[in-house]
């Protein structure tokens, strides 16, 4: 029969989760070398109910006496450890009992029946009932030898309260930490500043704090979350008692999908550019999606491009990227010009968050990641001429293949062999696309700009279709196409079928899935008299004007820039090609779990796992399915509120923050008092594309109420991406809320020729419908003229 009285030393990993949450952190401390009193865990299956078993009991003493052969006079502690204690959800900290100064048998007897009956106090069941956890809990028990302190104190890795991770904070009282946590002593408070842990506080605690940041660095690094650590100094050696999760700087529960990455820390966190090709809530198995593919290119520590979660819109972590330049000693401010282009400009006033990474420590990670990710680049740039080429075919075979596979260990193994690779090949692809598109365009946008400025910049890098065309543009002159005879409709639903306004998110049909959207927007096309030939005709004279104009000012460069803006649109067309085929590969993944939906019995509630949750199911592992209605339910209320804003600062709660009747939409900064919207008639975002116009609005929340669009209006919207291009044909202009400079909107609005100011940050909350603005897209400038009322 197994032990149920076992050390800490001897505590398997498999036995972690029944030595409840401080046995079993405990016991991963003590293993991995940390200076922690040794001690012993009493597990659950020791106690018939809340009396133990005489034999547990002899074990217990066995443990005591070779604890007291070791050390004279010791005393012991004997502390609770529930299962759902001091873990990443709930502490349960002073909930339940501890007893301290223990000596002999009969004292240590008492303590473990106390301990383990205060799992049934009331102050455990309210506590229990405000989490929303289970009150019946499982109890372990800590055993452990007691520390005579001359310190005793807590350190927080990260700020508590703001959430900083440039501060480590912490306070410390004379003798035993029970005095520190009841109150009953006055602390004195000391600071870590990260990244060398220099020390600020009272002269005493200085000659531990070299040795406890150490330790918290390593702690919570190795744990992978900030820590609540209990530590105590005795005769001039520093011992480690106790670490938790910080619990209100955990960014959520998965098995609830209850997420928000913003209560991590003190980051900021855009959508501008993300929020454009992501615009929906996303479902529990889009985020597990995203977030491997973000994984395989991952090279700073901890930083996510695509999958961000904030209540299930997805943003992108800009202070953690940005803070590996000050790291290296490249002071911030240098690569924020860079940043802005893709992922827009940080408001006045807002400060951007510096991580304290450590310099050697980030270097070494980095370089090991950065080597492996120029390799794969590298290996992208070979073959994303033939995955362009074939991909299309691939992918109907893939997709034929799923849907006549008859067996879910064939689903399988297709996954695992085929389709997960294929996904990550096309991704890389993207990737080298995107790069090489960026480089170019920033280094032209920025030269053209001081020698033409702003205007005729944009109208000369308006024309980077070529004589090709843009895969971007595709879903709109494509309908053209069909209606001149040049493609049919079979034709354009596989080029272009894949792409549409929730191509991100898997739970929504693409619009080849339903076999009405075309004759829709063929209809549509009709009714509002769209003329796309003759918008790019259009656009196409003003590019050649504003290039007439550059030669005459600047004769002497006009061959070196001509053959720069050739080479941009070649990259263009790399780029755009590149994510048209991204998500044709990416959209087979759909095929793929509407299959495995089938072969499971499960439809569209798979939509509420993970990707790996999701290949459980189909190795007949359904313990996930469980978890399927609280996500459910969660998914629900996220799709309640209102669009998030564009900038996040801080710690944020959506559900708070929609309820404020004077809340701003562009940007929330946690730092900064809160203030009321700006009643300026003037709305400021990016030039996206040239031209001035007026006109009056139609603001709309999603493409599938482009009805509602007439011809000659200005459409605004929080953003748009490839699947609202056909309603730019009929918009005058467009203004947008998310958006940058190279996002795929503005490069559209720029092809045909509409005036386009994107990342205004709060145009959706400012106008409304019949509105009467003045757009100019040249200087990323809305005048508000008149109010409809």
């Amino acid at each position: 029969m197994e032990h149920s009285v076992v050390s800490f030393q001897e505590i398997r990993p498999e036995q972690k989760a029944d030595a409840g949450g401080k046995g079993g952190i405990l016991s991963v401390l003590y293993q991995s070398g940390y200076p922690v009193p040794e001690g012993f865990v009493i597990f659950p299956s020791a106690f018939d109910g809340d009396k133990l078993l005489d034999s547990a009991w002899e074990q217990v003493l066995s443990k005591v006496n070779a604890m007291r052969s070791g050390h004279r006079d010791i005393l012991l502690a004997v502390r609770s450890s529930a299962l759902s204690e001091d873990s990443a959800h709930a502490s349960f900290a002073g909930e339940f009992e501890t007893v301290l100064q223990v000596r002999s048998n009969e004292e240590l007897l008492a303590a473990i029946d106390k301990v383990h009956e205060s799992a049934h106090s009331e102050r455990v069941k309210v506590y229990s009932s405000v989490q929303g956890i289970d009150a019946a809990h499982a109890m372990a028990i800590v055993v452990q030898r007691m520390i005579r302190s001359e310190l005793s104190g807590v350190l927080f890795t990260a700020d508590p309260i703001t959430g900083s991770h440039t501060r480590m904070v912490g306070n410390y009282v004379h003798g035993l930490g029970e005095q520190l946590v009841s109150g009953e002593s006055d602390a004195h408070a000391f600071v870590l500043t990260r990244p060398k842990g220099i020390y600020k506080g009272p002269a005493e605690g200085k000659k531990h704090a070299t040795a406890l940041y150490a330790y918290a660095s390593r702690m919570e690094a190795e744990l992978g979350a900030p820590q609540d650590i209990e530590w105590a100094a005795a005769e001039g050696k520093l011992y480690i008692l106790q670490a938790r999760p910080i619990t209100t700087l955990m960014p959520g529960n998965k098995d609830t999908y209850e997420w928000n990455d913003s209560l991590d820390g003190d980051f900021l966190w855009t959508n501008t550019n993300i929020g454009e090709a992501i615009p929906d809530v996303m479902t529990p198995l889009t985020w597990s999606v995203l977030r491997f593919i973000d994984e395989e290119q991952n090279i700073i520590p901890g930083y996510y491009i695509w999958s961000g979660n904030i209540c299930g819109r997805a943003y992108t972590n800009i202070s953690a990227a940005l803070s590996l330049f000050p790291a290296v000693g490249v002071p911030i401010k240098l690569t924020l010009r860079k940043v802005s282009q893709a992922l827009g400009q940080v408001p006045e006033g807002m400060t951007i968050p510096v991580y304290p990474f450590p310099r050697l420590q980030l270097l070494k990670e980095v370089i090991v990641k950065l080597t492996r990710f120029l390799k794969k680049l590298r290996k992208a740039a070979a073959y994303t001429p033939h995955h362009i080429e074939s991909s299309p075919e691939r992918c109907a075979d893939l997709t034929l293949r799923i849907r006549n596979i008859s067996s879910k260990q064939e689903l399988l193994a297709l996954w695992k062999e085929q389709l997960r690779p294929y996904v990550l090949t096309a991704w890389w692809s993207l990737l080298w696309g995107g790069r090489k598109y960026g480089d170019i365009t920033y280094a032209l946008n920025k030269k053209l700009t001081k020698l033409v400025g702003t205007e005729d910049t944009n109208l000369l890098l308006s024309n980077l279709r070529g004589s090709s065309g843009l895969a971007s543009l595709g879903p709109v002159t494509g309908i053209a196409q069909v209606l001149r005879g040049d493609l049919s409709r079979e034709q354009y639903l596989r080029q272009h079928g894949h792409r549409g306004p929730h191509e991100l998110e898997l739970s929504i049909p693409h619009p080849a899935e339903d076999t009405r959207w075309l004759d829709q927007q063929i209809e549509e096309y009709h009714r509002s008299a769209t003329d796309v030939d003759a918008l790019l005709a259009k656009q196409q004279r003003q590019y050649e004007e504003a290039w007439r104009r550059f030669e005459q000012r600047h004769p002497g460069q006009a061959a070196r820039v001509r053959k720069q803006l050739a080479k941009a649109s070649a990259n263009a067309q790399l780029r755009e090609s590149a994510r048209s085929e991204f998500i044709r590969v990416y959209r087979v993944m759909r095929a793929f779990l509407l299959r495995a939906g089938e072969l499971t019995a499960l439809g569209d509630d798979l939509f509420f796992l993970y990707i790996d949750e999701v290949l459980d199911v189909l190795s007949d592992h359904r313990e996930a399915v469980q978890h399927i209605p609280a996500r459910r339910m969660t998914y629900n209320q996220y799709l309640t509120l209102p669009p998030l804003p564009t900038l996040i600062r801080g710690r944020f709660d959506p559900f708070r923050w929609a309820e404020d009747p004077n809340r701003r939409v562009d940007y929330y900064d946690a730092t900064l008092p809160v203030a009321v919207a700006d009643d300026a008639a003037a709305l400021h975002g990016f030039a996206g594309a040239a031209g001035r116009i007026e006109g009056s609005v139609r603001v709309l929340s999603r493409p599938e109420d482009g009805a509602q669009l007439l011809p000659g209006e200005i459409l605004v919207a929080s953003t748009t991406n490839v699947g609202w291009t056909p309603l730019f044909p009929r918009a005058a202009a467009i203004i947008t809320d998310v958006g940058a400079p190279l996002s795929h909107a503005a490069i559209v609005a720029r092809e045909l020729g509409i005036p386009a100011v994107v990342g205004c940050g709060n145009a959706t909350a400012r106008l409304r419908t019949g509105d009467r603005v003045i757009v100019d897209g040249g200087q990323g400038v809305v005048e508000i003229v008149d109010h409809h009322i």
